[in-house]
């Protein structure tokens, strides 16, 4: 018996030796390039993408933002190594207007976002992410079609959902009494109390296995002041000939954003949002780039485009009308960015 177990370890051993290779086989034959790539080891693949950066990170969420950064052409494939697919994802290799850049698309809500952004920071080469899609407008001074980049994010997904007798806890940042929403008013809700929790901040400058308590989470100061230059910027006004805005679209730098694993399409929610909180945006993955990129200390800015009203308006939503363009003023205003980032870095400005 003790030879069988012997034998059968070894037989699992080879096993998983050669679904080891068949894996770094099935990413090289996806990176592209010269007809030898596909011999080389993921290591020395890396090494090589590596080598040429450091690189700054792109991330967006669903095809649309995908679609339109593209559409711009701006983005120029390196000619080595194009891309890398790790984890179901591929990763683009390639730059805009002299920048080196790594662009991928991370899927929809806080874990997509989050691991995607890890893996960018523990396999590449990189100076600094960059966030952008589209939102939901939360702030009545804005409209869909502008471009908001925020100075911090808050975690507005994290609830302690209490009982109609209980009370909210007094650590919590916020609170929502369901019962305040009743229609006719008055009576209770069997919905009860709903409390907004703070998140759990892990950093490398922090104490080790202890987390500290973040409410928001800033994105880079200096690259903040960079965007601040693209404020002014020619927004595109419409879809087609036949589909235009009614205002002129906007870019504004240093407001605040919401996010959580909820699509906010509710109006009485989206005021709750901004009279609680200030804040003037809703998405589903900003606040998690943003705290994994602290958490490494990398630099981090987040660009967002308003689809919508996020239930503020009479009638269906309009991301379907309006995605389209909100994705592409948010395309070009990433692709502003990177053409004053390059001055800034040319003028040898620390960005630190």
């Amino acid at each position: 018996m003790g030879q069988y177990w012997k034998w059968l370890g070894y037989y699992l051993m080879i096993w998983e030796i050669v679904l080891v290779l068949g894996v770094l086989g099935s990413s090289t034959d996806h990176l592209g390039g010269s007809g030898s790539s596909w011999k080389r080891s993921y290591k020395k693949i890396v090494k090589q993408i590596n080598g040429k950066g450091p690189y700054i990170g792109l991330i967006t969420v669903y095809p649309p933002e995908e679609d339109a950064f593209f559409s711009t052409g701006s983005f120029q494939p390196d000619s080595d190594y194009p891309f890398l697919d790790l984890s179901g994802r591929r990763f683009r290799v390639g730059n805009v207007y002299g920048k080196r850049v790594i662009y991928v698309k991370c899927g929809v809500g806080l874990i997509n976002a989050a691991a995607t952004t890890q893996q960018m920071l523990d396999v590449f080469n990189m100076r600094g992410i960059i966030h952008f899609g589209i939102a939901g407008n939360i702030n009545d001074s804005m409209s869909i079609g502008d471009v908001t980049i925020p100075k911090e994010f808050a975690d507005t997904g994290i609830w302690d959902w209490l009982n109609p007798n209980a009370t909210v806890d007094s650590t919590d940042i916020a609170g929502l009494d369901v019962k305040n929403y009743n229609v006719p008013e008055g009576g209770e809700n069997l919905l009860g109390h709903i409390g907004f929790n703070f998140e759990q901040f892990y950093s490398n400058s922090g104490k080790p296995n202890t987390a500290q308590p973040m409410v928001w989470a800033q994105v880079n100061q200096h690259w903040l002041h960079v965007a601040s230059k693209l404020e002014g910027m020619e927004l595109k006004q419409c879809v087609n000939s036949t589909l235009c805005l009614e205002k002129k679209p906007k870019l504004v730098v240093g407001l605040r954003g919401s996010t959580s694993n909820i699509f906010v399409d509710n109006a009485a929610y989206r005021d709750f949002l901004f009279q609680t909180f200030q804040v003037s945006s809703s998405d589903m993955e900003s606040f998690a780039v943003v705290m994994t990129s602290l958490s490494n200390e990398f630099p981090v800015l987040v660009i967002r485009g308003l689809s919508d009203i996020a239930g503020g308006q009479e009638g269906t939503n309009t991301i379907e009308l309006f995605g389209s363009l909100a994705a592409l003023n948010t395309a070009n205003s990433v692709i502003r960015f990177l053409k004053e980032l390059k001055a800034f870095d040319d003028s040898n400005y620390s960005y630190m």
